[in-house]
């Protein structure tokens, strides 16, 4: 199945779920949630201050199936994804990666690092474009896309050329109880360094300049932040109400050692 089919294959499953959620409304904006991962997923979002909490925070996603989530015009935060998730259990982390305090429904907790990040800006003012990009700042877990509905290229952040999970260095692996990589750490998060961080004497662009694990993460996923300075800056900008957030959207995902509890 090529790219357009791909897509047209996606949005005939799209018509049928709003029509049985009912149409988006006009003051909100609206993400619609796919997991094309060959496992389940938790998304979570986290809203930045004064924001409320949008789709309690997190729930559980089947592969396959779509999650719509409605957010205000002026909404800010993070979405990602977790995985290997067990709330049954009494043990925390719940979750092998992205972890909010073992909780299904974060509510406002931002989830453990290394995870992949949607990082979104809408605008109160309609007339104006809202601002998203993805961010491996602090790691990667999964690869995720996002576009508008109408599949705009200036409006697309693509998912990544190669896994992260198996050209992750050995000093940046997160590995599971199974001995899986399940996560891959920026090398601020793994080393806490200034140089690696971007922070006091080299929190300028002109002092930080990338760095040897930035560039493996960029070789991977070129469309994303792979550290705090990166340019041209993968920040998008795009004039939509409807966005589609695509967890594990290239085939080869289905070759990552992540798999749910």
């Amino acid at each position: 199945m090529n790219l357009l089919q791909d897509f047209a294959a996606f949005f005939l499953i799209l018509i049928l779920h709003s029509s049985l959620s009912g149409p988006a409304l006009a003051h909100q904006v609206t993400f619609y949630l796919h997991n094309k991962c060959p496992f389940p997923v938790w998304p979570a979002t986290a809203s930045n201050t004064g924001h409320p909490v949008i789709a309690r925070g997190g729930f559980y996603l089947p592969s396959g199936k779509i999650q719509r989530v409605d957010a205000p015009w002026d909404w800010t935060g993070r979405i990602w994804a977790r995985t290997g998730c067990n709330f049954n259990s009494n043990w925390q982390p719940a979750c092998e990666t992205g972890d909010c305090d073992g909780r299904l429904e974060c509510n406002g907790l931002i989830g453990t690092p290394p995870a992949t990040l949607v990082q979104i800006s809408l605008q109160a003012d309609k007339r104006q474009p809202n601002f998203y990009d993805i961010s491996l700042v602090d790691g990667y877990n999964i690869p995720i896309s996002i576009t508008n509905k109408q599949l705009s290229p200036k409006c697309t952040i693509n998912g990544c050329l190669k896994s992260l999970l198996k050209s992750c260095p050995y000093e940046l692996q997160v590995v599971n109880d199974n001995g899986d990589v399940v996560a891959c750490k920026s090398g601020c998060l793994a080393f806490n360094s200034d140089s690696f961080c971007c922070r006091n004497e080299y929190g300028t662009p002109q002092k930080c300049k990338p760095n040897v694990y930035s560039k493996i993460f960029k070789d991977a996923c070129p469309n994303y932040y792979s550290y705090a300075f990166d340019s041209p800056s993968p920040l998008v900008n795009c004039a939509s109400n409807e966005y589609v957030i695509t967890f594990c959207p290239s085939s080869w995902g289905a070759g990552d050692p992540i798999e749910s509890i």
